[in-house]
């Protein structure tokens, strides 16, 4: 046996697997194919860069669950997943981006080798990871077994974070900060922005505390003054300007655990409407934040944020959160529970949110977020930074 990397112990994997297929019964499900990575690390340990071809966790009703994946990256499964060697199976290179085959042919023969012809087995249909090409080799190699859509299974038996997910969330937390610190020191009008990003990924990579940072799922966002109109945009070699905002949504990533935080920096004399837009922000934070407690639900959260916000003169039509945790690119939240109206989620101990109370105005933006912990008293805000518009002149 080829020795372990072990981020819990395997009783936790165990009761994981044991949560899906009471899932998978109370649904009629024979068998489950899990392609998200966040999903198949959090059932299976397994950790690799491979999503780029096709893989997937393959779960039963008995036995342990099975890794199966490209061969090459066989080897990378018997170094992470708590499971035996003899549940590692890899499928030939000669079906990587191939047209004239696909590597699901071999999986409908895995499958089909285990009883499986006639099964309903559940696939992630709206997933990143899940192509229609894969599903219709699947079909075609289990022609009388039916595919009913599981997405979102595996996603909401991660919704409770146990003690040891928790930590590495802290632990992740520490990490944003100490990114967040390090835009202070460096930042300056002058400086091109690819070389503050720079200093922003060696700051995530270098960690914190003595732990170590891991890739965060997304990219750092970085745009100043009217490029900070939109969410989502990146970086280029432009220098940072006085006079101009610049919001940062960041995160701290351990062990594939993410803690995102936003902030915004202000080089330069702020103008009233930026911290009119502070303050509003600020306070409807504080009256979301009320909300966070156990029995309330998700849209409690949006409501009490969003009444506050249009109190003040200001409105936001999009979520102001989401949940977070484990995760690959291209998301870092787990693409279940989002603060918004109609979201009756309740929310319970355990349960982990980026609070993203950001607004777009029409000359730049402002964030100031963050990432939460819901106890069983109320919440617990995992940074301690200063909820407040950093300015540097």
């Amino acid at each position: 046996m080829v020795s372990r990397i072990e981020n819990f112990p395997t009783r936790e994997y165990e009761a994981r697997v044991e949560g899906v297929r009471a899932e998978m019964a109370a649904r009629g499900f024979d068998w489950l194919i899990v392609t998200d990575p966040s999903n198949m690390a959090w059932l299976s340990g397994y950790d690799g860069w491979s999503f780029y071809t096709h893989q997937a966790v393959v779960i039963g009703h008995e036995g342990e669950p099975l890794w199966w994946g490209r061969g090459i990256d066989a080897r990378g499964a018997l170094r992470t997943v708590w499971m035996s060697d003899d549940a590692v199976i890899g499928y030939d290179d000669s079906y990587v981006q191939n047209p004239e085959k696909h590597p699901h042919e071999t999986l409908a023969d895995l499958i089909r080798q285990r009883g499986g012809q006639k099964a309903r087995i559940g696939v992630e249909l709206d997933n990143y990871y899940y192509s229609a090409a894969a599903h219709r080799a699947l079909q075609a190699g289990l022609p009388e077994a039916q595919f009913p859509d599981a997405t979102g299974l595996v996603n909401w038996q991660r919704a409770v974070k146990s003690p040891a997910e928790i930590e590495y969330m802290r632990r992740a937390a520490r990490i944003v900060e100490h990114m967040h610190r390090t835009i202070l020191d460096v930042a300056e009008p002058g400086l091109p922005k690819n070389r503050l990003v720079a200093e922003i990924y060696r700051a995530g990579v270098e960690g914190a505390e003595g732990h170590w940072g891991d890739y965060p799922a997304i990219v750092p966002m970085t745009p100043s003054g009217i490029d900070a109109t939109a969410p989502h945009l990146t970086w280029d070699d432009k220098p940072m300007r006085a006079g101009e905002a610049t919001f940062f949504e960041i995160a701290g990533c351990y062990r594939r655990y993410h803690c995102p935080q936003s902030r915004t920096l202000f080089l330069g004399h702020v103008p009233n409407k930026f911290r009119e837009a502070e303050k509003a922000v600020l306070e409807a934070t504080d009256a979301a934040l009320e909300m966070a407690t156990p029995g309330r639900t998700c849209e409690d959260i949006a409501n009490a944020f969003n009444g506050t916000l249009n109190r003040l003169g200001y409105e936001k039509d999009n979520r102001c959160g989401y949940a977070i945790g484990l995760s690959y690119p291209p998301d870092w939240g787990e693409r279940t529970m989002s603060f918004r109206r109609g979201d009756k989620t309740v929310l319970q101990p355990g349960m982990t949110f980026h609070l993203m109370p950001a607004l777009w105005l029409d000359d730049g933006g402002i964030e100031i977020t963050e990432p939460i912990l819901i106890t069983e008293q109320g919440h617990e805000c995992f940074s301690t930074l200063p909820r407040e518009l950093n300015v540097k002149a």
